[in-house]
């Protein structure tokens, strides 16, 4: 029996659709887009919509068009409810994220009850991989990565270039109280009492905190020659100038985490106080490019989407992770979540072949064990890398 002409252009038209309907595969991106992290959050997603730009121009993952779903993580229970929006609602394949440690804890729990694999590219806390979660993996360094380098760098730069020893050297560490600050600080500790460091003070606070004049005077009559803070963008900036405004002008202050790298952190506390002060973070721009092959495309790429140079080295950092977790996808055995996790278990990008510098392999906890972070300065007006020596395009000035 033939079919009517308008029935069969009706049965393909509905063909088409659902042709169309699957060629397209959903991941959640999940940052705090507003609120205190809004800065950091907004440009660690851009370097996932770079990764996912490139993915598509080179034909999608497996055929399909990734499209990504935004989740805003404004606090810790926002996280959660979008995660559970992004993976019952949305149906999305997977979640990128998150920046945030304690919002990528609380959502990425969410995303382990239900099944759907979990990407962290930018939290660095000790409980984000050490909980024993199977659909959990972080491309990013962490914790005790940035700890080691800050207290490799005081012992082989710092020390020298003061002309002093490292044990002579007076240790101020002050941090914010979440599961980022903490991770970092008690590393930190670790690490300076393996290196025989001594640590005159050892402070937390909230880093919601308006007022660290009585944490700046407390340094400051412990004779602190050396300051480590960990911290977001706002209590960077607030610790900053209250040391200016004291006087207080420590030797060396190394900062760790996204605050330091900023440059509207700069520009808020002004150059002359910005300048000499030390950053342990992820990647940034004025790096050895041999040692970050596709950095500069990378820039170009952002420069183009976006209108303007990069915020921060979260934005690179996060493409970087992206890019890897995307590649593995097109080789993976469709896109449920086991056939997910299995193309992300065999990732084998070796050191040196991304533009962060370090390679991807994952390893105990679903940790990538080949990620590294870099020691930064601020040098007239720019933020430059000059640890390790490799990845270094200007020696570190200390005044003694």
């Amino acid at each position: 029996m033939k079919l009517p002409l308008l029935l069969k252009t009706a049965i393909a038209a509905i063909a088409l659709s659902a042709t169309v309907a699957h060629a397209e595969v959903r991941f959640g991106a999940l940052y705090p887009f507003s609120g205190d992290l809004a800065l950091l959050g907004d440009e660690s997603a851009r370097g996932l919509e770079i990764a996912v730009d490139e993915i598509n121009a080179a034909g999608g993952v497996q055929g399909e068009k990734v499209v990504l779903v935004r989740g805003d993580a404004v606090d810790n229970n926002q996280a959660i409810g979008e995660a559970r929006r992004l993976i019952s609602r949305e149906q999305v394949a997977a979640i990128f994220g998150t920046y945030s440690s304690a919002r990528s804890i609380a959502a990425s729990q969410v995303a382990e009850l239900s099944g759907t694999p979990y990407f962290e590219m930018g939290a660095v806390a000790d409980d984000v991989t050490g909980r024993g979660l199977q659909y959990l993996y972080r491309t990013n360094p962490t914790a005790d990565d940035m700890a080691k380098m800050i207290v490799e760098m005081i012992v082989g730069k710092v020390a020298p270039g003061l002309g002093k020893k490292p044990g002579d050297l007076k240790i101020g560490v002050i941090f914010e109280d979440s599961n980022y600050g903490t991770s970092v600080a008690g590393h930190q500790k670790q690490y300076a009492a393996d290196a025989g460091l001594n640590i005159v003070a050892f402070q937390s606070y909230p880093a919601s905190t308006v007022d660290m004049s009585s944490l700046v005077l407390d340094l400051k009559s412990r004779g602190a020659d050396v300051v480590l803070q960990t911290s977001y963008q706002n209590d960077s900036v607030l610790f900053l100038r209250q040391a200016s405004e004291a006087g207080y002008k420590p030797a060396a202050i190394i900062g760790g985490g996204g605050g330091y790298s900023l440059q509207p952190t700069a520009d808020a506390v002004g150059h002359e106080v910005m300048d000499g002060v030390l950053d342990v973070d992820f990647t940034q721009y004025l790096v050895n490019t041999s040692y970050t092959p596709g950095l500069e495309s990378f820039v170009e790429a952002y420069r183009k989407k976006y209108g303007g140079a990069p915020r921060s080295g979260h934005s690179l950092n996060n493409y970087a992770g992206a890019k890897a977790i995307l590649e593995a996808l097109n080789k993976a055995k469709g896109l449920e979540p086991e056939a997910i996790l299995d193309a992300v278990k065999a990732i084998d990008v070796p050191e040196g072949a991304t533009a962060v510098g370090y390679g991807v392999k994952f390893g105990r906890n679903n940790q990538n064990e080949r990620a590294r972070m870099m020691g930064m300065q601020w040098q007239d007006g720019k933020l430059v890398t000059v640890y390790p020596d490799a990845a270094a395009v200007s020696q570190i000035r200390l005044d003694q």
